[in-house]
This record gives C-alpha cells, structure tokens and sequence, in this order.
C-alpha cells in the first residue's frame, strides 16, 4: 500500500514522495552522496550517525542487501532519501531488498524525490537540518524540527563506539603487530586490512583513557573515523595528548580531527561537506594524485593545524586539508577514508606506511 511521506527542510522547503522502510519519524542532518554504488556500505557507516543520507545516484537497491557489506552491525543513518528504490533486485548475494532492510531496522526512507534538486538546494544553502515523516503533518513536522537539537551540538561519537574493548586475530594467525584501534565509529573494513597485515587487534571504546590504551602494550595506535562535531571531543584529545611520544599513531577521519586539536589546532565546518567515492587528493610528499572515498562535513583549519604538524595532503577540489604528518615524531592522519569500501583502493597504501612506521619504532 502506497503512503504518503515528506521531508522537510531547516528553511521550510518541502519535498513529497512515498514512505518505505520504516513508519516511523526520523530528524537529523540532510546530507549527500555522491558515489555510484555502495549503498548498504553508505547506510551502515557509522560516520552518518545522526544524519539523513541522500546518494545523488537516481536507482538505489538494484544489487540488493548482502550479508559482507554491512560496515557495522546496525543501519547508522536516521533516515534515507532516494529518487527509484528498485523493488526486485538482482544479484546473486542479495538477500532482501532495501525497503525490507530499513523497516527491519527501524529506519525509515522516502523514494520518489528529485534528490538532485535537493542536492543542488544543500549545495547552495548548506547542510541543514531536516525531518522525514510519513505520519505527521507540514505544521507538525516543523514544531518537530523546531525542537530537535542541532547535529553539531551531540557527541555522536558514544552513541557508535564499542561499550566494550574486544579483540579480533590476524587472519593467518601469525600475530605480527600489536594495534590499537580507538572506535568512535569505526568501519569494518578498517579491521579487515590490519588483520590481513598480520595486526593483533584490540578494539576499545572512544573514552578510553591513554594510560589504559598503553597498559595493552601497543607497537601502534589507530585512530577510527566517526560521526559528528570533532570540538565536542574533549575526552578524546587529552587521551591523544597521553599517546604522543609514547607510540606509532595514525588518524583516518575523526582520528585526522582530533590529533590536529591535540597539538592545539582547530577544525571548523564545510558548507556541505564531501561524501562520496571520487575526491581528488594530492600527496604533497610524492605529488602523486589519488581518487579517494570521503565522508566527512568538518575539516582542519590550514592556518591553525597545530605546532609540530604539517599539511601532507590536500583536496584538488577545494585546496582544503586531507591529512598531517608530524615534523619529528612518528605520526600520521588522513581525512579521507583510506580504507575505502565502498569506493577507490588507491589509498591502502597509507596502511602500508603505518606498518612500516610501525616495524621502524620497534626495532
């Protein structure tokens, strides 16, 4: 049975469409994608906590819902926007179709919209906040809007990470590196490359404390991508600010953030971000030109990055900062998403250099 859904928009714009998925409310960030493919890799990446996700590609769950795609074990976005859901996948893995996956995680989805209006609308304007409903009324959903909290003013990151350390084997058994990795949203697939490099893992909670880190004796700590407002993690940055010196770091994303303030710098908001499989990025070190996968809406401050770091890569696009490397010490980050999925490769050669720092400060 056909249902009517809108969304609304922070400036009252109003798009409507048809319910799928959940029936049920859902407030959050509007943002975009603009990758080609990746859509339950898009939905499960906890870098879109809080947040409703609009891939720019018109036919979204042609392949389907599989069950190694998923880059963490539950839907992270509020809500999904698409212009055609393809009711009847086709893919030898698929094991249900897109609408099935949303409703059976609570999340709801409207299809039917012009998703490259409201991409050009986010592109002029900015992100804004947003609520999608299939049950409420205009004047209700923009009382609901009214009242939520903004997306920058929540710590989305504990609402994402591990409530417990766990720790995962090398996947030849051979334990050759002792890492690391501190989640405050961490992806599947950033898991999956260290343990194919031969990494111990030890996977433990955004609050954990730098003494606690360090008492597992790591040869190299990893700090994970993750959702919201970087200026929010205090907790964060002083556990950092324990590490250095002390160990082998490496920053993908949220970790980028948050090694920039803990050497003082700062980070402040895009106007609407980049999401999407095809960011060019340049390697200042070589020159070399790398097409990366990103997710992210904030970045680190060029004229604030912080004493002892320097600038190591930049977006082609928009000349803002990619990553930092540190002047002396054994450190490295990266904004972007170098361990991809879904997206380009080009960028696993960063894990690579983390291991070789790594195997270098042990020795």
């Amino acid at each position: 049975m056909i249902k009517r859904a809108i969304l609304m928009l922070q400036d009252g714009s109003i798009y409507e469409g048809e319910s799928f998925g959940a029936d049920c409310d859902a407030v959050g960030e509007v943002v975009f994608n603009t990758s080609m493919a990746g859509y339950q890799e898009m939905l499960t990446d906890p870098s879109y906590a809080g947040q409703i996700v609009i891939p720019t590609y018109p036919l979204i769950g042609n392949y389907g819902i599989n069950e190694i795609d998923a880059e963490s074990s539950r839907i992270q976005v509020r809500g999904f926007v698409v212009r055609e859901n393809c009711v009847e996948p086709s893919h030898y893995l698929s094991r249900q179709p897109i609408g099935d996956y949303l409703a059976g995680a609570g999340v709801p989805g409207i299809v039917g919209l012009d998703t490259r209006a409201i991409t050009r609308k986010l592109r002029d304007c900015g992100v804004m906040m947003g609520v999608l409903t299939s049950t409420r009324t205009p004047q209700e959903a923009a009382e609901i809007l009214a009242n939520a909290p903004g997306y920058d003013t929540i710590d989305l990151a504990r609402g994402v990470s591990t409530g417990e350390p766990y720790e995962l084997n090398p996947e030849d058994g051979e334990s050759r590196r002792n890492i690391v990795v501190v989640d405050y949203g961490c992806k599947y697939n950033v898991l999956r490359i260290l343990r194919s490099l031969g990494c111990n893992i030890r996977v433990v909670p955004c609050t954990t404390s730098a003494k606690d880190i360090l008492a597992y004796k790591p040869d190299g700590v990893l700090l994970s991508p993750g959702p919201g407002n970087p200026e929010l993690l205090d907790y964060a940055v002083y556990a950092i600010r324990g590490l250095i010196g002390f160990v082998p770091i490496m920053g993908i994303c949220m970790g980028n953030h948050l090694v920039a303030r803990a050497f003082g710098g700062r980070n402040f908001k895009l106007k609407f971000g980049h999401r999407g499989g095809n960011q060019p990025v340049k390697d200042l070190a070589t020159g070399h030109i790398y097409i990366t996968a990103q997710n992210h809406g904030y970045i680190v401050d060029p004229d604030g990055i912080g004493d002892g770091l320097e600038v190591s890569h930049v977006n082609l696009n928009d000349d803002t900062v990619e990553g930092l490397r540190h002047k002396d010490l054994p450190i490295f980050t990266i904004q972007y998403h170098s361990e991809a999925s879904s997206g380009p490769l080009d960028a696993l050669y960063l894990f690579n250099q983390f291991m070789q720092m790594v195997d270098k400060e042990k020795k």
